[in-house]
């Protein structure tokens, strides 16, 4: 496939950058071919220092959580602050910011430059698509009705919730081939979703299982309609299947579990299932961030498990296994899978979604 890469690096920001959200993107983003990070934004608390010294608490400790530290050049960029930013001045914003934050900032730097967000806030407005590269691709159309109706020059793209990116990413071809009337998910969700600051405490997961995450499930409910929905106009309109879900917290480091109970619209045997899913991704060859597909079926029914799993194609495919009938349900189908909640699931995943936007023209220096 013939891919529309820039003549030179475009420009970019990360906002947020010291959190883990914003650590994770500089280190996606290092040696990145397309993007190449020339400032860094944060809070009024880190505006003003260097980066390392943003990171480094009082007692000497370097607040670094994403392996290898950035480049020297990225250590002694001087943070601005993310209120401060002329977004103008870049050809890309990266946002890792709290959602709150994010419904404020995100408006003033889209106004000139495009944005790719971690954040919820605008998820689930009607101009705004949810997007997965290779999932629902044709819901970039809408950035032009969003462009229009916010009179900006830019545009505002999140990507989903890190627990619907896995179960989204398996639903599409079901959907597309045999569609789905009813799925029914329970998650088993690794710590480092819940963030460094404010998350949940080490002592809470261990020899533990917390069984609610605030506003998870409804999230994942509509985000999933949302992401496999079709794009009418100047609008979304929702898959009309349900979706039904059990979010826990569990002590892993990284990765999120997933068990999927569904019920197809017509029948399907295993194997055309497994065929259906091991050819999803093949759209975003030649794209930095992309792997060869993004779904893997296991045959090992002791797989997938996140320590040996949330690793496949550096963290960008979703590994399905115990893909099996359900004769309970009508047309029943269930599985297991594992995505990476911290590089699918976000920055790394927000990235592929900017590469996919370079590709169609719509991220241009």
């Amino acid at each position: 496939m013939n891919v529309n890469a820039p003549s030179k690096k475009l420009r970019a920001i990360v906002v947020g950058a010291t959190g883990i959200a914003g650590q994770q993107f500089l280190t996606h983003l290092r040696a990145h071919p397309w993007f190449e990070i020339v400032a860094l934004a944060g809070s009024s608390r880190s505006a003003g220092k260097t980066y390392l010294e943003a990171i480094t608490q009082p007692n000497g400790n370097v607040a670094w959580f994403c392996g290898d530290l950035p480049a020297r050049a990225v250590l002694e960029m001087t943070v601005q602050n993310s209120a401060a930013v002329n977004a103008a001045d870049y050809d890309v914003v990266f946002t890792a910011v709290e959602s709150d934050a994010a419904r404020e900032l995100e408006p003033l730097y889209a106004a000139t430059t495009p944005v790719f967000s971690t954040a919820a806030a605008f998820r689930m407005e009607t101009d705004v698509p949810l997007l997965i590269p290779g999932v629902n691709d044709a819901h970039l159309g809408l950035i032009e009705a969003q462009r229009k109706a916010r009179g900006w020059k830019g545009y505002v793209l999140p990507i989903p919730n890190c627990t619907t990116t896995g179960l989204a990413v398996t639903l599409k071809p079901l959907w597309d081939a045999f569609g789905l009337d009813l799925v029914v998910m329970t998650s088993m969700q690794a710590v480092s979703g819940a963030g460094r600051n404010g998350g949940v405490l080490s002592l809470d997961s261990i020899d533990n299982v917390i069984p609610y995450i605030p506003k998870e499930e409804e999230k994942v409910q509509r985000e999933t309609q949302k992401i496999l929905g079709s794009l009418s106009g100047a609008a979304i309109v929702p898959a009309d299947f349900g979706v039904t879900c059990t979010c826990n917290r569990v002590g892993v480091l990284d990765g999120h579990t997933e068990t999927v109970v569904l019920s197809l619209s017509r029948p399907a045997t295993v194997d055309e299932a497994r065929a259906a899913m091991t050819g999803l991704g093949s759209s975003l060859a030649g794209l930095p961030s992309a792997p060869e597909r993004l779904i893997f079926v296991h045959d090992d029914p002791f797989r997938p498990q996140p320590r040996l799993d949330r690793d496949r194609g550096a963290g960008m495919v979703t590994t399905v296994g115990r893909l099996r009938a359900d004769p309970v349900l009508k047309n029943g189908l269930k599985y297991t899978l594992v995505s990476h909640n911290t590089r699918m699931g976000a920055a790394a995943g927000a990235t592929l979604l900017a590469e996919l936007c370079v590709r169609e023209g719509l991220l241009l220096g």
